[in-house]
């Protein structure tokens, strides 16, 4: 089971539970009602009204997954999440390559940061953040929603957040996984996929070229596979290619 600590405020929970990382063990979680500097991919912020959403890390301590096939991670991470939203109101799907998405509005996010050594992931953190019961959001983030505005009730966040700690805990037991069951992972990861209906969409190359593409595949390594509208198969890594929403 998760061991939760509590932190009042902190800016991210990342950088505080990695500083005491050599001091915890494996599964601890921290939580805070304020995080005032969450930290997002590609360096974003995460905005984050105190007390209305739920902002913690897990601390996973040698987890029996090898640094080639570490995107098995980020998988249950987002299924974890995915799995106790949907429970609450169905239709959340998962943004390549581990955003949480409520049709094309964007409710968590997370930010996954593994300690490697030659041969193993030493150590992972888990940072996740989900809009619970925020209304008003007064950054420049895109499209943002919260599962208030989803379902027009408010919501737990304490039980919301054990709910989701407990079955992020549950989906990287990784020691007694078997082949099959990192294929069942990836297989429910594939078929959760936001946008992975098969049709074109748009995405972007960093350079701001756009392209037509369907959604082909994502390999186990995390590498997203793209079928352009003339037949070709791209393949990209993460940060080499944008979806335009």
């Amino acid at each position: 089971m998760p061991r939760y600590i509590l932190v009042r405020e902190t800016a991210s929970t990342n950088t505080y539970i990695a500083r005491m990382a050599a001091m915890l063990p494996s599964g601890t979680v921290i939580h805070t009602p304020s995080q005032t500097a969450g930290r997002g991919q590609r360096g974003n912020s995460w905005e984050s009204e105190p007390g209305m959403n739920i902002a913690f890390s897990m601390l996973l301590k040698n987890p029996a997954v090898a640094p080639s096939s570490q995107f098995y991670i980020s998988e249950a991470a987002s299924l974890a999440v995915v799995d106790c939203l949907n429970n609450i109101h169905p239709g959340f799907s998962l943004k390549w390559p581990n955003d949480i998405y409520y049709g094309d509005s964007k409710v968590a996010g997370m930010l996954i940061e593994h300690t490697l050594t030659s041969k193993a992931i030493s150590q992972t953190i888990i940072g996740i953040g989900i809009n619970i019961n925020q209304t008003n959001f007064r950054s420049d983030a895109p499209n943002p929603i919260s599962l208030k505005q989803i379902t027009g009730n408010s919501h737990d966040t304490d039980a919301l957040l054990h709910d989701v700690c407990n079955r992020l805990e549950e989906l990287c037991r990784f020691e007694s996984y078997t082949e099959a069951d990192y294929q069942a992972l990836h297989q429910r990861y594939l078929s959760n996929l936001y946008r992975g209906d098969g049709l074109m969409h748009t995405f972007a190359l960093p350079d701001g070229t756009r392209f037509e593409a369907a959604i082909a595949n994502v390999k186990p390594t995390g590498t997203l596979c793209l079928l352009t509208d003339d037949e070709q198969m791209l393949e990209f890594a993460f940060k080499e290619v944008a979806f335009i929403i």
